[in-house]
This record gives structure tokens, sequence and C-alpha cells, in this order.
């Protein structure tokens, strides 16, 4: 069984994910830490809690959702993993974030890239590559059944949809991606957006009034 953590980061409220199990193994998703606070409480986590982080992901490359992705690789030597298709919104960052008064310590980019489908692994669990972009370009939803969870980044919000006036941005691929790919999933999944509370795929089936199922 996965455990989720959640950390709300940066200026722009974003969801930090700790996906862990009962051994330890760690999975983080979308470090968006910013402030020494921010990367001391993500720390001080993981080592009370004894975990093992295993794997670096990010579902899209936007600057809330990276810019504690140097942390991450300085303190347990992982490299990030995403589709490489959000290479070039990676190096925007660079010119995007003293827009937004931000300072940020580039994050590494690896040499191996997620595909648009199949698994990645951390400890015993397998979480599933969901290929969703609309909101950026490549962007990668995580989802693992046995748990009933989905990391969803910013495709699926409770009560709304990611935002598509960005580079990159697609609001008719978004919502047929939401439709087709995220809709599908049992309705009791549970979703674990980018920004805001969790909510399910059933409930947003029903009330969401970007797309219904």
């Amino acid at each position: 069984m996965i455990n989720v953590k959640r950390f709300e980061n940066n200026p722009f409220a974003e969801n930090t994910y700790l996906l862990y199990d009962q051994n330890g193994a760690c999975a983080i998703i979308d470090p968006g830490m910013y402030t020494v606070q921010e990367e001391e409480a993500v720390a001080a986590f993981i080592s009370q809690h004894k975990l093992k982080p295993e794997i670096l992901l990010n579902t899209h490359c936007h600057v809330d959702h990276v810019l504690g992705n140097k942390f991450i690789y300085e303190h347990y030597g992982l490299m990030p993993l995403f589709h490489e298709g959000e290479v070039g919104v990676l190096s925007d960052v660079q010119v995007r974030a003293p827009m937004f008064g931000l300072r940020y310590e580039q994050s590494p980019i690896p040499e191996q890239f997620l595909s648009e489908s199949g698994t990645i692994s951390f400890g015993e669990h397998l979480l599933e590559l969901i290929f969703a972009p609309g909101h950026s370009p490549a962007h990668l939803c995580f989802y693992n059944k046995e748990s009933g969870i989905l990391i969803g980044g910013d495709v699926l919000f409770k009560g709304s949809i990611g935002r598509t006036d960005l580079p990159g941005g697609n609001h008719a691929l978004l919502l047929k991606n939401i439709k087709e790919k995220l809709y599908v999933l049992p309705e009791d999944t549970i979703i674990y957006p980018g920004h805001g509370p969790e909510t399910t795929i059933g409930l947003e089936k029903a009330n969401n009034p970007f797309i219904r199922g």
C-alpha cells in the first residue's frame, strides 16, 4: 500500500508529493520547495520516517514544479525523470523565474527520459505512465491501480482544469485527454493534483464544470 504525503510549496501553492510504503521505499514527485524552511520540512519528513528516496519524477516542468529538483539531486543523488518533450519547458524556466521574481537554482537535465506509456517502479510498486498533454506539451500523470491513486499534476483539479494559455498549451487536447485517459479510471480513484485539495475521478465526472464524464 502506498502512503501519500503532501507539502504545499512556493508562492504558487504547488503540491509536492512523497509516495512511500511500510518498508521506506519512496518516490518524490514535483518538488516545488523554494524556501529553506520548505526544503527542511521535506527533508525532515524523509529522515523522521526513515524513508529511502529512489526516484524523482516531474509530471511536467513549469517553474513551480521544478524549483526543488536541484535540492533533491544534491541531497539524495536523484536525477529528475520526465518526458523528453518537457526539456524546452525546463530550459525556459531560467527566463521565466526572474519574471516572477523567483530565485531559481538550475535543475539537472537527465540523460534518460520517461516514455508516453509503460510503468516506472519504486520499491515493490508500479506507477503507470499516463501521457496527458494540454497544460504543457508532454505532461505525464502517475497512476497506481492497487492503491487507487493518481498523481495528476496540472491536468485536472477539484472543480477545475489546468490552464492552457501558457506556451505549449492546447485546450481541446487537454479536455480530450481528461475524458479519454483519466475519466476511464475507476471512479473511486483519488486524484492528487498539482494545486489544491484532492478529489476523485467520480466527483469530477459528475461535477467538474469544464468537462463532465
